[in-house]
């Protein structure tokens, strides 16, 4: 049985984990769902309702970290392989645009939903996007030539930043950064993992093989 993921194609969480599924080329099945109308057979095997699920054989992965490294593990081979302190530098960034970077964007973007000022959330993005910037070491990629798993985890977030407002990313300093998304949205990896496919329908199941 091939592994399953119930993914939303827009969701920058699943969209990490389907860009590692992609450069470890392992093949699964894929499941686009609506979060608005959850199938229950994913919430029978994660009731807490979030994508990306990867469902094996013998467990449930129901965070995007866990099916990264899961697919890492399965073959690494076209991802940068960090030094010692890239691998700190990766680890600690993709853990602050887990927690702060995340929690700013969204209040930023969705500012109507939570009631609160655009501008000062804006303001907390655009600092550590600035941080960023200065730990950028090359390109095209953070740590050159290869992607990282420091690039895999953060673009999906610095791209829902842009898609925000446009205008303002653009007219920003951080060049690095900019320059950083621009080749990550023209690469052939970006655009196999944005494909849109079908949703899952139970009643009318479609297999579609991921990546195909």
């Amino acid at each position: 049985m091939l592994p399953i993921l119930y993914s939303f194609r827009r969701c920058p969480y699943a969209m990490r984990a389907r860009m590692a599924i992609i450069l470890s080329s392992v093949e699964c099945e894929l499941r686009e769902v609506l979060l608005k109308n959850k199938p229950q057979a994913m919430l029978k095997i994660s009731p807490k309702g979030t994508v990306p699920v990867l469902q094996l054989q013998n467990r449930i992965l129901d965070e995007s970290m866990d099916i990264i490294d899961w697919a890492l593990h399965q073959n690494s081979s076209r991802v940068h392989a960090c030094s010692e302190h890239q691998s700190t530098l990766s680890n600690d960034w993709i853990a602050l645009f887990d927690s702060k970077f995340k929690y700013h964007l969204d209040r930023y973007k969705y500012a109507s939903r939570y009631k609160e000022t655009l501008e000062d959330h804006q303001n907390e993005c655009l600092q550590l996007l600035m941080e960023l910037e200065s730990s950028i070491e090359s390109a095209p990629w953070v740590f050159g030539k290869t992607i990282s798993l420091l690039d895999i985890c953060i673009l999906p977030f610095i791209r829902q930043t842009k898609i925000a407002n446009p205008e303002w990313f653009q007219a920003q300093s951080f060049s690095k950064v900019i320059a950083l998304l621009e080749h990550f949205e023209s690469s052939a990896l970006f655009t196999q993992a944005m494909k849109k496919f079908p949703l899952w329908n139970l009643d009318e199941p479609e297999i579609v093989l991921f990546p195909n």
